[in-house]
């Protein structure tokens, strides 16, 4: 306290000049018309700049979440789009009742949110691990998606994490369909480049072209029809000379994958059992 009142004394001068000021320039810009537009005309500059640096801040610490939110937007879209696609397969009707379709809620699978946090790409083999795993409802066989398309498969859990047979893996094969068309065949990896796969056993009678969308048929456990896979990017002649191999470039960026999502097929596992059932006799 006495090093307080020494340094008050010390520079009262100084202290009383400051003062002095305050009490001119409040007296300036309060009784002056041009000295007080110019103060609030510099100060509303100041604060705009202020509330202008503060939102961008803001909104750089925010963008994880805004992009989850776009991310799962996508996902729902993607999903009812195809259930569009279905639903006028179906009933053959025109656009007048699409309307009538598109809000219908999907109950045929959940959402689990994940983020990647371990990836390779130039193995024979690679692999994905997820921050999530069976605590949070996540299980074997699951398929895993992003905001461009599909990444691959759940192969195991452990309470916290789960690891995921990526795309880019020998043992995955995906069975998929080119959009307009009911002819499937299995995208499979060859080692090498990342991004790029083959559809392999397409029907040689199956009509496309160069650039058509590749998109998964729901002809499995894994994956809903219609989930985005890439499009197709050249073709030649399978080794026997009795379908297609499709060279596809993927929709899935491997070397930027972050947030994903996996879904779980409701009566996915009522299905499998059936399906074990049926190979073993």
């Amino acid at each position: 306290m006495r090093n307080l009142l020494n340094f008050l004394l010390k520079y009262n001068y100084w202290f009383l000049f400051i003062l002095l000021e305050v009490i001119c320039f409040v007296l300036l810009f309060r009784f002056n018309n041009y000295q007080q537009s110019v103060y609030f005309t510099s100060a509303n500059v100041v604060t705009g700049k202020v509330y202008e640096v503060s939102g961008s801040v803001s909104s750089y610490f925010h963008l994880k979440s805004v992009n989850e939110d776009l991310l799962d937007r996508n996902m729902l879209l993607e999903q009812q789009i195809a259930n569009l696609e279905n639903a006028l397969r179906e009933r053959q009707v025109d656009s007048v009742i699409v309307n009538s379709i598109r809000n219908l809620d999907n109950k045929d699978y959940q959402i689990f949110k994940a983020h990647v946090i371990r990836n390779s790409l130039n193995q024979a083999d690679n692999y994905i691990t997820l921050d999530k795993g069976s605590s949070s409802g996540i299980r074997p066989e699951m398929g895993v998606v992003d905001g461009n398309g599909v990444v691959g498969i759940v192969y195991k859990t452990s309470p916290n994490y789960s690891l995921v047979i990526s795309v880019l893996n020998s043992k995955s094969s995906i069975s998929c369909k080119i959009v307009g068309s009911e002819y499937f065949g299995y995208l499979k990896w060859e080692h090498g480049d990342s991004r790029y796969a083959y559809l392999k056993d397409l029907p040689r009678h199956a009509e496309f072209n160069l650039g058509d969308t590749v998109v998964t048929s729901g002809y499995s456990t894994v994956f809903p029809a219609g989930v985005m896979v890439g499009t197709v990017d050249d073709m030649s002649d399978s080794n026997d000379g009795l379908s297609y191999l499709l060279k596809i470039k993927l929709a899935t960026d491997f070397g930027k994958l972050g947030d994903v999502r996996v879904i779980a097929r409701t009566g996915q596992m009522e299905q499998q059992e059936l399906e074990n059932m049926s190979t073993k006799q």
